[in-house]
């Protein structure tokens, strides 16, 4: 090697030597500025959002700052054409580098999405349309698939049985398939310390569930849930209609009535169990594990009838007999008649 080449070597090596210190100094300097919403928010990246749409998303929240830093590091990590779809927490004093990464990376945060009761399946489709990607009608077609809801051994009527009251995390990108999926996985958690009272009832978890989605509808007092699971599971022993005054509501499609009516009674559907002998279809809501436990009790009793306390306590008094539970009736329905209530 030559005087000459020793020296473009030395300068080539300087040259990448300042370069790197420069990129050095440029990294550690860009690692000081953060993020600047005075709250924590989320951003949702769809497939189809632009650059400068999100920017303008994170400008909603005052959450950029500097804007000539964040499009600098935003270009030299190629965020315009690196956008991964999903949904990010954005927490005040978030670091700029390290959430530009996350964008690239798909670095997302998961979905808490807590389960409590739905009274029917489009409310419910509403209610997680509104919190992960796919829209509410999407599941909603997915639910009324006869084809979807027969590979989880269901039908469109048992379709709630797929989903235990609970809270669970979800990526916002989930797709309803793997929604499905993860949610069987979590109904088969569910069942799995109570299979030994399931088949000592010789019933299906969606029998245990329907019963147990009348009981959710009855009182939201737990320690009486026992006694009226009693009273359906004895009617159904017997072959007795179930007479269940949730199922006419539910049949009815209005749940705000708060005393059923003779014509109520006859509302032709196959969820109203003073027409149709047996159990309806199925669930009539998403029932609470406090519910569901409350008929795997099993618990033996000789009630055949309830009726609610004249106190309007939400409690009820229990009969084993017609002419007791007559004279409940009768005192109940004198207090609703001095309550004015229709």
């Amino acid at each position: 090697m030559n005087k000459k080449q020793k020296k473009r070597v030395i300068l080539l090596g300087t040259s990448a030597f300042v370069l790197m210190v420069l990129a050095l100094t440029l990294f550690l300097s860009l690692q000081r500025y953060n993020m600047t919403p005075t709250e924590t928010f989320r951003v949702n990246i769809t497939d189809e959002m632009s650059y400068s749409q999100l920017v303008d998303t994170l400008d909603c929240h005052q959450s950029i700052g500097n804007h000539a830093i964040f499009g600098t590091i935003a270009h030299l990590m190629k965020l315009p054409s690196r956008m991964h779809p999903g949904s990010y927490k954005i927490a005040p004093n978030a670091n700029m580098l390290a959430t530009i990464r996350r964008f690239c990376i798909g670095g997302q945060d998961p979905i808490r999405i807590t389960i409590n009761k739905h009274r029917t399946i489009e409310s419910f489709c509403t209610f997680i349309g509104n919190k992960l990607q796919f829209s509410a009608d999407t599941l909603l077609a997915y639910l009324q698939s006869d084809s979807v809801c027969s590979r989880y051994g269901l039908s469109p009527a048992t379709i709630f049985a797929l989903f235990p009251q609970n809270t669970y995390e979800f990526y916002w990108t989930i797709t309803p398939t793997a929604f499905l999926n993860k949610m069987e996985q979590e109904s088969d958690r569910f069942w799995e310390s109570r299979q030994s009272q399931l088949e000592s009832m010789k019933m299906t978890r969606e029998q245990v569930l329907t019963i147990a989605s009348i009981v959710e509808e009855e009182t939201n007092c737990n320690d009486e849930k026992a006694d009226i699971a009693s009273v359906y599971l004895n009617r159904l022993r017997i072959g007795m209609a179930l007479q269940a005054d949730p199922t006419v509501k539910y049949a009815v499609g209005d749940f705000t009535i708060r005393r059923i009516r003779g014509e109520m009674l006859q509302y032709d559907s196959p969820y109203n169990t003073y027409r149709y002998a047996g159990l309806p279809p199925g669930p009539i809501c998403i029932p609470s594990a406090a519910s569901i436990d409350a008929v795997l009790k099993n618990k033996k009793t000789e009630y055949l009838y309830f009726c609610a306390k004249e106190d309007f306590s939400g409690r009820h008094n229990f009969a084993a007999t017609i002419a007791e539970h007559q004279a409940n009736a009768k005192r109940f329905h004198k207090a609703l008649n001095t309550r004015n209530i229709k």
